[in-house]
């Protein structure tokens, strides 16, 4: 016989927030999302598998992800380890050949890797790809100086469109591959923005370690368009590593991406809050 026991108003709570998600779970159903994984959801085993778990969830209810991530923190430590020494222009890293080979082993080898883990260990199957793979992600230099630092030119999206019809989360390393057989190097943020362009994307998160972009009174904007975000970088509110944020989202609604979001990554389930709710988790950009 079924014990019977005392209603709980947590359970009132979770069932009323489930049956109000309702109308975002349709309306996400089968919409491709693409999140820019980094900062604090990277920082520890235990915040990459309340990540991976809400992947899962978005995936479960038919929501098609794609987790493009980065792992600064990470190679900064294994060139520390094997001794190679950086140089710097206008405070950015000279990618030689020695650095780009580390790059690649630590972002499409160890970061990766924990990432498809903790999503296959959440219930879902994730496999890991670079930009080298079946030429997802074809570069040019992004500057001379720079090294084998790459700009993502050609993104060809057919793989990741593969692995979703089979229910597959595809967790891509920022690696590109260029027209001579080179490997370069991409920013995060960069790899992002292009992949969700080619892939037409419904949303682009771009999960960060601030609450979003702020006006110049310091309170967070919710919703932000082109125009806005030209007044505030004129005015010198949006500065510093806000502004290849905001290029980045403009440069993926240009490209056919219907909203991006800089979305405060240190929020407990953002993702889900900013899908799934009304009130969101950072500040969402329209064309």
């Amino acid at each position: 016989m079924k014990k019977q026991t005392a209603m709980n108003s947590d359970w009132f709570a979770t069932a009323r927030t489930l049956s109000k998600a309702l109308p975002y779970l349709q309306r996400y159903d089968g919409a491709i999302v693409v999140i820019k994984l980094g900062g604090h959801a990277m920082s520890s085993d235990e915040a990459m598998a309340d990540f991976a778990r809400d992947v899962v969830l978005m995936s479960q209810v038919g929501v098609r992800p794609v987790i493009v991530h980065g792992g600064g923190p990470m190679i900064n430590a294994m060139l520390d380890r094997l001794g190679v020494e950086s140089t710097f222009v206008d405070g950015k890293r000279v990618t030689d050949a020695k650095t780009v080979e580390v790059v690649e082993m630590v972002l499409s080898g160890r970061v990766n890797k924990w990432i498809v883990q903790a999503i296959n260990e959440q219930g879902g199957q994730a496999v890991g790809l670079s930009g080298k793979d079946a030429n997802l992600m074809i570069c040019d230099p992004s500057h001379p100086e720079l090294g084998f630092v790459g700009e993502p030119t050609e993104v060809n999206p057919n793989l990741i469109h593969q692995l979703h019809s089979s229910d597959i989360i595809p967790v891509v390393a920022p690696i590109g591959a260029g027209r001579n057989g080179e490997t370069f190097n991409v920013n995060g943020d960069t790899a992002a923005g292009a992949i969700a362009a080619a892939l037409k994307a419904d949303r682009l998160l771009l999960l960060t370690d601030v609450d979003g972009v702020r006006d110049a009174s310091g309170q967070v904007v919710t919703e932000l368009t082109a125009d806005h975000i030209a007044k505030l970088r004129a005015e010198g509110v949006i500065a510093g590593g806000m502004i290849p944020k905001t290029e980045t989202a403009l440069g993926a609604i240009h490209g056919g991406v219907r909203a991006a979001v800089i979305l405060d990554g240190r929020a407990p389930n953002a993702c889900l809050l900013e899908l799934f709710t009304d009130h969101g988790a950072g500040s969402i950009i329209r064309p």
